[in-house]
């Protein structure tokens, strides 16, 4: 998709689960010179950096000591950072997730917001932490509730948009049956019920947050 992973400037870990830590240690790598200069940054869960209940950890010693800083987040905690000369804020958001420890985001940067819900399900003041984003990512994953917790779907995905009220949405980490059945026919049902903008994320897509064009 012609981008250069070496051009990294933050990675983000949001949990300790296997699709979403799975390639991290490969992109520390990829923000690290030949010679072994630390220059990459991480924000992640404390499962992530520091281990979970069991002691597992998402990220091996070797690679963490490959990066310049390494965060944990904490909900509500903001994280100020400096993005090519930019300042950025990172606001990581509660989530109600298997991993305790994980976190959605707000990254606040050049005049605009962009919201990231992470894995999570809809709960009681979820909808307040993407207020005024311009661009809302949400891993809704089914198109409906399957009585397995953990996950938003359709229903609620509609609800918090309704309330959070982005500019766009965006519905990504869709799961194989939704895949199967048409994620942009999903998305325009989305859309009509809440009334928000909503896209199907797709392979490659980029986004201007300034002036929300897609090119796919």
């Amino acid at each position: 998709f012609g981008q250069d992973v070496r051009s990294i400037d933050l990675i983000i870990v949001t949990h300790n689960h296997i699709d979403h830590v799975n390639d991290a240690g490969l992109l520390i790598e990829a923000t690290s010179d030949y010679e072994g200069k630390k220059k990459g940054r991480l924000v992640g869960s404390a499962s992530v950096l520091l281990g979970d209940k069991k002691g597992d950890k998402g990220i091996s010693s070797y690679h963490l000591g490959r990066l310049k800083r390494a965060k944990v987040a904490q909900p509500g905690k903001r994280i100020t950072l400096e993005i090519r000369g930019k300042k950025a804020v990172l606001t990581p958001t509660k989530v109600k997730h298997e991993d305790e420890t994980g976190f959605g985001f707000v990254l606040q940067m050049d005049g605009k917001k962009v919201g990231y819900t992470s894995d999570t399900e809809y709960f009681k003041g979820i909808s307040q932490q993407y207020a005024g984003c311009d661009v809302l990512i949400a891993n809704s994953l089914k198109s409906e509730d399957d009585g397995i917790p953990g996950h938003l779907h359709s229903k609620t995905t509609i609800r918090l948009l309704s309330e959070a009220r982005p500019k766009l949405a965006v519905l990504s980490h869709l799961g194989m049956r939704l895949l199967k059945t048409g994620p942009e026919a999903e998305a325009k049902k989305i859309e009509k019920a809440s009334g928000v903008r909503t896209i199907s994320a797709t392979d490659g897509m980029r986004i201007n947050v300034s002036s929300l064009k897609i090119r796919r």
